[in-house]
């Protein structure tokens, strides 16, 4: 019995699929066309023969610490790789040292720091004098946004590649690969089965093999002849689509969905605000999106908008999910399909700038109340013309702006939907003003 446990504990653990199966070189790499097809950036570099700093950004399991390990060999540099969640400033010294030691050898390294974004600003400035020395290759590696999540002193110093999520074709050459090695030449995968853990894989390499693997072993242990579509979906359940709910997916895809429903396009909007919801996106923020914008996209040329918007998100708080969703989508319709102006916006926001530059003009005495008696001796609300015993129900040529502050036209109505009629009601207005001045 000693010996057996001895012989267990000796025994070296098989490596995942995904890493079994990582590229070694350039040629191997599945996708990213772009950046390592012939010609292009990273192949050109290797080619060159000198590393530069890159920042690599994309989703998870697109290929980034692959293509950084690679990049690494291709060089013969020494590759220290370091995870901005469990690393600090003293694992950054460290690395720091051995590349001075590699450099006294003749030798280059290449650090490489995944989910860069996780560092902190002196964090990510610990390596600029050594970026800019020479002594190290930076190479770092994030799912966001470098614009807003790289201090700008590191981002200069840095090229940014952007890496795709794999498209259906790639990830289906990905399980042909699978499928050829030895250990699983016996397996027959059905077509549909494939379809399905491709879809599930959605773009994510990584996810796809380690799918692959999870339903290859399940099929082993039931010693089944094939994998078909049943038990693939038995096997992985439900799978949630790749998204980021406080990173740069969540905000490209609330910007798709705002803008599809601002073009007009119901079915796109719907498309995105579906997405979102199989993303695991909390059905009240969209809701309050829902009600912004009916607010800046629609405003007064369709009222009912807003009505609308609002009426769903009040839905969904007395249903929940799933039953309220369907309030929110009919929304998601009538604001896409709803007559477009955002000419409140804009006059709301010019205003807002306009009160800015002129300061705190005084109320002029015409329009101030005058509760008290002293106020009323002060001229508070003197020659005040109430407007419902004007003529129309209006007080044609009154000055509502403080003295000599000229009042703007900042609102200016569409020609859609309501809005055309709100138009022509202010020219009629503004006739009457007009005649007024003349009799003056």
């Amino acid at each position: 019995m000693i010996m057996m446990t001895q012989n267990l504990f000796q025994t070296t653990p098989t490596p995942p699929l995904a890493e079994r199966l990582r590229p070694k070189i350039l040629s191997d790499v599945v996708g990213q066309q772009h950046l390592i097809g012939e010609g292009k950036p990273l192949s050109v570099a290797i080619a060159s023969g000198v590393p530069h700093s890159m920042i690599l950004w994309g989703a998870t399991g697109v290929g980034k610490t692959t293509l950084a390990q690679i990049i690494a060999n291709s060089f013969d540099a020494q590759f220290i790789s370091l995870s901005a969640v469990f690393s600090g400033v003293k694992e950054i010294r460290e690395a720091v040292l051995k590349a001075e030691l590699a450099w006294q050898q003749g030798r280059r390294t290449i650090i490489f720091v995944d989910e860069v974004h996780r560092f902190n600003k002196a964090q990510q400035d610990a390596f600029l004098p050594h970026v800019e020395s020479g002594l190290i290759t930076f190479i770092g590696a994030t799912t966001e946004n470098p614009s807003f999540e790289v201090n700008a002193a590191l981002l200069s110093r840095a090229s940014v590649y952007t890496l795709n999520p794999l498209t259906p074709a790639e990830l289906t050459l990905l399980c042909q690969r699978v499928f050829r090695l030895p250990e699983y030449q016996g397996i027959m995968l059905e077509s549909p089965a494939e379809q399905l853990i491709i879809q599930s894989a959605d773009g994510d390499a990584r996810r796809l093999l380690n799918l692959l693997e999870q339903i290859i072993n399940a099929n082993a242990a039931l010693n089944l002849p094939t994998i078909n579509a049943k038990f693939t979906a038995q096997t992985i359940g439900s799978q949630i689509q790749r998204f980021d709910k406080n990173g740069e997916q969540f905000y490209n895809q609330i910007s798709a969905l705002h803008k599809s429903i601002r073009g007009s396009h119901p079915n796109a909007a719907l498309y995105w605000f579906c997405r979102m919801l199989e993303g695991g996106v909390d059905p009240r923020y969209l809701s309050r999106r829902l009600i912004r914008i009916a607010w800046e996209d629609i405003g007064l040329a369709d009222p009912r908008a807003i009505q609308i918007a609002t009426d769903a998100a009040s839905a969904y708080e007395r249903l929940g999910s799933p039953e309220g969703e369907l309030a929110l989508s009919q929304a998601v319709l009538y604001l896409a399909t709803a007559a477009k102006s955002n000419a409140g916006y804009v006059a709301f926001n010019k205003m807002r700038q306009f009160v800015r530059e002129h300061g705190s003009a005084e109320v002029p005495f015409h329009l101030r109340n005058a509760p008290t008696e002293l106020m009323s001796e002060l001229g508070y609300g003197h020659t005040y013309r109430y407007a419902h015993d004007e003529p129309h129900a209006y007080a044609a040529g009154e000055t509502y702006m403080p003295d000599n502050l000229e009042e703007p036209c900042f609102y200016q109505p569409t020609e859609r939907g309501l809005e055309s009629k709100i138009a022509e009601k202010l020219a009629w207005l503004k006739s009457l003003d007009d005649a007024e001045k003349i009799e003056f």
